[in-house]
């Protein structure tokens, strides 16, 4: 057993690889000569897998797994925590974003044996445009008001999970990995660490920064919370309590002579309208509740290896 494991999600980074190595090496070497760094990469159409497998024949400890087709960016870091053998496995992203700088801090916390897991918290969000800046801070606002678990608001996936942790994290059989809930749901200590957020190199982000984070924050609602459905019950009421309304104002008009302004065609239409679009919201909360229950009976694996360079055969 290495003593650390980094697992670095990757899809379409030839360009941040480089760069990354070359960073993350330097920062592990004052921590630790017994490392290892795995590429859980979905299959990409540029030189990932080269470069990735030029670096293992220059350093074994350099590894790449490369999943049979896309399976986002959560069933890559499970297929990394799953081939990890690090007695800490640190997650973090390819674009140095997550800087590297804060590991040896991220480390010595985890050494002193008080907390399982470190989780830096984002301080800043450089790099961030603000459309993204405010479906961050709405989607962790939401989650912690509704979720059954506490979730840390600017953290991401980035962060060091002592080898227990992994392993409670790796017997549960969700097929949906929201690994900021689960790393939540299983418990254990943890300590937050601010640290900045850098702009990104290598480019724009390959995952769909935007729309994939609206999603990953969508499937940690539903995965932690039962509040949509709660709210779906008051929009019920309330959509019953307008047009119970709606109905005394009618009558109202037609006794009072207001017949023509208060049953105007365009007013009915209006209200329709509304109630029907209440409704269709309601079915798609509904329906992604149910999805989700679906997706979950198929057990359906969260990832599936093509290709594991550096790995003993399994």
């Amino acid at each position: 057993m290495t003593e650390l494991s980094v697992v670095v999600p990757v899809y379409n980074e030839e360009a941040a690889i480089p760069p990354y190595l070359e960073a993350v090496r330097e920062v592990l070497k004052k921590v630790t000569e017994d490392y290892e760094i795995i590429f859980a990469m979905d299959p990409s159409g540029d030189r990932t897998e080269e470069i990735v497998a030029a670096a293992n024949a220059r350093d074994p400890r350099v590894k790449l797994l490369k999943f049979s087709r896309r399976f986002g960016q959560p069933g890559a870091i499970w297929g990394g925590l799953s081939y990890s053998s690090g007695r800490a496995v640190i997650v973090m992203d390819v674009d140095l974003q997550d800087p590297p700088e804060v590991i040896p801090e991220m480390v010595r916390i985890w050494r002193e044996g008080e907390y399982k897991v470190v989780i830096p918290q984002r301080r800043s969000r450089e790099g961030d445009n603000i459309v993204k800046r405010i479906v961050a801070y709405a989607a962790y606002w939401f989650i912690n008001k509704t979720a059954t678990v506490e979730i840390p608001r600017n953290a991401g996936d980035f962060r060091l999970l002592d080898r227990k942790v992994v392993e409670e994290l790796l017997k549960l059989k969700e097929t949906n990995a929201f690994l900021r809930g689960l790393t939540a749901v299983v418990g254990y200590r943890y300590r937050l660490l601010p640290f900045d957020r850098k702009p990104r190199v290598g480019g724009e982000g390959k995952y769909f920064p935007l729309t994939g984070g609206i999603f990953i924050g969508f499937n940690g609602v539903i995965a932690f919370s039962g509040a949509l459905l709660r709210l779906m019950t008051v929009a019920g009421f309330v959509m019953a309590g307008i047009a119970i309304l709606g109905a005394l104002f009618l009558l109202v008009g037609k006794l009072t002579g207001w017949y023509e302004f208060a049953t105007g065609l365009a007013t009915l239409a209006v209200l329709i309208l509304f109630l029907t679009g209440c409704q269709f919201v309601g079915m798609g909360i509904l329906g992604a509740y149910i999805g989700r229950i679906y997706e979950e009976t198929k057990q359906r694996p969260v990832f599936i290896v093509e290709r594991a360079v550096g790995f003993p055969e399994r």
